[in-house]
C-alpha cells in the first residue's frame, strides 16, 4: 500500500486506520458469514446485532440518558434542518435561531418554510469569525427552541459553553460530536452527518428526546416523521447498513482510545500547536477570533491569495492534502478531528515554517 497522505479534508474526512483495514475485511465476509457486510439483511441477526451495538456505544460514549432515542437516519444533516421544525415546532410556532455560519443560514431558510423564526443573533456581518456570548442577545417570548451549529467548519469556530437561556437547545453537531463531553439532557435534539467525526458519509445520527417524538402534526409524512424512525428501531426502511457498521467500528476505536474525555485532550493539544504557529506569524492570519476558536477545522489566511494557492499546491505535494479553504471565504483550513493524528498536525506546522522562509 502506497504512504497515506495526511488528509484535512473538512469531510468526507479521516478515518482510524484499523477502522479501515477491518472495515476492508469486511467487505468481503463479515465475521465469517460467507457473506459481505454490504450484502447481509437489514434484518438479519448479524446486521442487527451491528445497529445494537453501534448505538450502545454512541450512548455510552455520550451517556445519553435513557429518555433519548439514537435514530440512524439518510438524507444527511441537511435534511434535518427541516426535520427539526417539522417535528417540534408547530404551525406557526416560533424558534429561535444563532446564524453564525452557512450551514446556520441553511436552516433558518428551512425552518422559515415551516414556522415564525426569530434570528436572535448574527455575525455575518463579520463574515462569522465568531459565536455569540450568551449575553450579547436576548430571545423572544413564546420560542418553543433555540437552535444553534455548535462548531462551523467553513469559518473555523465553536461554541466552548453552550448558551443557557432557560430554553430547550438542538444542535447540528455535525463537526465536532465526540470530540468533547457534552451534557446531552440540556438539548432536546442532537444531530450530526457521520462523516466528519464518526464514519462514512451516508448517515446522519439523530439523538432526541423522546416527549418530543409525538409533536408532529398528523399531516406531515410517514418518512419525515421521528416516531416512525423511533418505533422501528432506524429499520423502518432499508438503513445505511455499512455506513452504520463503519460508525460502529470508530466507536469502538474511540472508545479504546480512552472515550470522548482523552480525545478532548488529544484535540486541545493539536489544536493548541497550529494556533500557536499561526499567532507567532505574521505571515499567518488566523479567521476566528480568540474565544470562539474551532479545535477541529483551524481557518487562516496568507499574504495574497497567490501565496494561498501555492500554499496548498506545495502542501499536497509534501502529502499533506485537503488544505484549501472553502471556496464562499478562501483561504486555507486544516481540519483536525478525532482521527487525525497528531503528528500530521507536527509536519503541517514545520511546512508552514518552511513555507514561510521561501515565500515570507
Amino acid at each position: 500500500m502506497s504512504q497515506r497522505a495526511y488528509n484535512f479534508n473538512p469531510g468526507p474526512s479521516t478515518l482510524p486506520l484499523p477502522v479501515l483495514e477491518q472495515a476492508s475485511k469486511d467487505i468481503l465476509d463479515y465475521r465469517g458469514c460467507g457473506m459481505g457486510i454490504l450484502e447481509v439483511s437489514h434484518r438479519s441477526p448479524e446486521f442487527m446485532a451491528v445497529a445494537e451495538r453501534t448505538e450502545a456505544l454512541i450512548r455510552e460514549l455520550m451517556q445519553v440518558p435513557d429518555n433519548y432515542k439514537v435514530l440512524f437516519l439518510q438524507g444527511g444533516a441537511s435534511t434535518q434542518f427541516a426535520m427539526v421544525p417539522l417535528n417540534i415546532l408547530p404551525p406557526g410556532g416560533r424558534a429561535a435561531y444563532l446564524n453564525t455560519g452557512t450551514w446556520a443560514k441553511k436552516a433558518i431558510k428551512e425552518a422559515r418554510l415551516v414556522g415564525d423564526i426569530q434570528v436572535a443573533y448574527s455575525s455575518e456581518e463579520t463574515s462569522f469569525d465568531h459565536v455569540p456570548a450568551a449575553n450579547d442577545y436576548e430571545i423572544d417570548d413564546g420560542c418553543e427552541y433555540l437552535y444553534l451549529v455548535s462548531n462551523n467548519t467553513i469559518y473555523g469556530t465553536q461554541f466552548h459553553e453552550f448558551p443557557d437561556k432557560g430554553l430547550m437547545l438542538v444542535a447540528d453537531m455535525s463537526s465536532d460530536i465526540l470530540s468533547r463531553p457534552v451534557d446531552v439532557s440540556r438539548f432536546g435534539i442532537i444531530f450530526a452527518g457521520a462523516q466528519k467525526n464518526m464514519g462514512p458519509a451516508g448517515v446522519t445520527v439523530v439523538i432526541v428526546r423522546d416527549d418530543l417524538l409525538d409533536r408532529a402534526p398528523d399531516t406531515l409524512p410517514t418518512m419525515f416523521r421521528y416516531r416512525t424512525h423511533a418505533d422501528k428501531g432506524s429499520m423502518f426502511n432499508t438503513p445505511p447498513c455499512f455506513a452504520i457498521h463503519v460508525v460502529g467500528l470508530t466507536m469502538q476505536w474511540l472508545k479504546d482510545q480512552g472515550g470522548v474525555e482523552e480525545m478532548a485532550r488529544q484535540n486541545e493539544k493539536k489544536a493548541r500547536l497550529l494556533y500557536d504557529a499561526i499567532d507567532a506569524s505574521p505571515f499567518y492570519r488566523g479567521h476566528a477570533r480568540e474565544g470562539s476558536r474551532s479545535l477541529m477545522n483551524v481557518t487562516f489566511n496568507l499574504p495574497t491569495p497567490e501565496l494561498e494557492a501555492k500554499f496548498v499546491a506545495e502542501a499536497a505535494g509534501a502529502g499533506l492534502k485537503g488544505l484549501k479553504g472553502h471556496r464562499s471565504i478562501g483561504g486555507c483550513r486544516a481540519s483536525i478531528y478525532n482521527a487525525f493524528p497528531a503528528e500530521g498536525v507536527e509536519r503541517l506546522v514545520e511546512f508552514m515554517a518552511d513555507f514561510e522562509k521561501k515565500n515570507g
